[in-house]
C-alpha cells in the first residue's frame, strides 16, 4: 500500500478575514492593545468582526484606514446617517464586548 499523494498548491490564497490578533497587527498594536482600544475604535466606524467566525476583514480595515485621511486617497467619507450616530453612541463596542465574553448585548 502506498501513501497518499498529497495535492499541489495551484494558488496562493491570501485570507480575507482574519483572527484579532492579525487584525490587531494590521494596526501595529499587540492583542492586548487591540482589545484595550476596540471599543472607540468601534465607535469611530472601525469594521466589527463577524458575529459567527469572529474574524475580521481585512479590506474592511484597510478601507477605514483610508477614510481617516480620504483626501489623500480620493475617497468620500460614507455619509452619517442616524442609525449609525445611534448605534455608536448606544454603546456598540460594550454590546461587542458583551458578545465576545458570551453574554448578550
Amino acid at each position: 500500500m502506498t501513501a497518499p499523494i498529497p495535492s499541489v498548491v495551484r494558488f496562493k490564497v491570501e485570507p480575507g478575514d482574519v483572527p484579532p490578533e492579525k487584525a490587531a497587527r494590521r494596526l501595529h498594536l499587540t492583542l492586548v492593545e487591540f482589545n484595550a482600544v476596540l471599543p472607540r475604535l468601534l465607535a469611530r466606524g472601525f469594521p466589527p468582526a463577524d458575529l459567527d467566525t469572529g474574524m475580521y476583514d481585512l479590506e474592511a480595515i484597510d478601507q477605514w484606514r483610508r477614510l481617516r485621511s480620504a483626501a489623500l486617497f480620493g475617497l468620500t467619507p460614507p455619509p452619517a446617517t442616524e442609525q449609525s450616530a445611534a448605534a455608536s453612541s448606544s454603546g456598540m463596542g460594550d454590546r461587542f464586548a458583551a458578545k465576545k465574553r458570551g453574554g448578550h448585548g
